[in-house]
């Protein structure tokens, strides 16, 4: 998928995403610096501000500790889902961020928190343990009779699926509509050689046909904003920062919970465009634009 391609699908399932009017203009600034002293808090998304693919960003933990320095919170926000805590915790400090555990929020964490009982059919990655997954689950790949044993299913990683998985997926709920989750809300991530398809766009080939029972977590939707200020307790809303890649995700999300925003362009989703007339086709201007933290 490309850039245009990306944001175009956003658009198409706006009405998905929590509805939200932000203010007309974006403040261009050099560095999180030139704003630190009217923020409480710095929560940052990680693919495309923090790191692209497994490579950290040039200077991003630099900033974060210039950042702590002076006295703001920091937190790391990610959609990412295919590790369980332990091993999101063990990426971030294995790409060089000194960051403290409870520093990072997850939208796997938030969509644990949501699973009921039940029998789950779970779709994750191959080295994916599974092993903080409560009740009863069952790994989803090529038997199209496992579809069918579940009651309801788990989406959390996308990068063992393949598209006659997702038909086999398709067909089982044609044949019994069923509850599925998707733990990370993400169309696309930026990579060093493109952009990786990630389970937010196979769930909303599923939400084309039934809507109502698919549902999705992590950036824009609430709960792991929940978290982020269950975390935060004393921090104003309009004191807390997101600093993240994505107009429909990042930028979207946090200003509809009455968050600041930084849209930060230089290697995510907009990396080598100008990013002010998708912002206005979109409708969603950040408060500020920064190149790299």
């Amino acid at each position: 998928m490309t850039t245009q391609q990306i944001f175009d699908r956003y658009e198409e399932v706006r009405t998905r995403l929590p509805q939200v009017t932000t203010q007309p203009d974006t403040t261009n600034i050099q560095s999180l610096l030139d704003i630190a002293d009217q923020v409480d808090a710095f929560v940052f998304d990680a693919f495309g501000v923090l790191n692209v693919g497994e490579t950290l960003i040039p200077g991003a933990d630099v900033r974060l500790d210039q950042l702590r320095a002076r006295g703001c919170a920091i937190r790391i926000l990610t959609n990412a889902a295919s590790y369980d805590r332990s091993g999101a915790i063990a990426k971030f400090k294995r790409l060089g961020l000194r960051v403290e555990d409870d520093e990072i929020i997850t939208s796997r964490q938030a969509t644990l928190e949501a699973m009921g009982p039940g029998h789950w059919g779970v779709i994750a990655a191959d080295v994916d343990q599974l092993r903080d997954l409560p009740g009863t689950v069952s790994r989803l790949t090529g038997d199209a009779a496992d579809y069918d044993k579940v009651d309801q299913f788990l989406f959390l990683s996308a990068a063992d699926w393949t598209a006659s998985q997702q038909d086999l997926l398709d067909a089982a709920m044609r044949r019994n509509p069923r509850p599925l989750l998707i733990a990370n809300a993400d169309l696309a991530a930026p990579r060093g050689d493109g952009f990786s398809i990630e389970p937010g766009y196979f769930g909303h080939l599923i939400a084309d046909t039934f809507p109502e029972h698919v549902r999705f977590f992590g950036k824009p939707y609430p709960e792991v904003y929940d978290l982020i200020e269950a975390s935060l307790p004393t921090a104003r809303k309009n004191r807390i920062a997101m600093c993240g890649d994505t107009l429909h995700t990042d930028i979207l999300g946090a200003a509809a919970r009455g968050w600041r925003t930084v849209l930060v362009t230089q290697d995510g989703l907009f990396a080598g465009y100008e990013t002010q007339p998708f912002a206005r086709r979109a409708g969603l201007c950040a408060d500020w634009s920064v190149c790299r933290i």
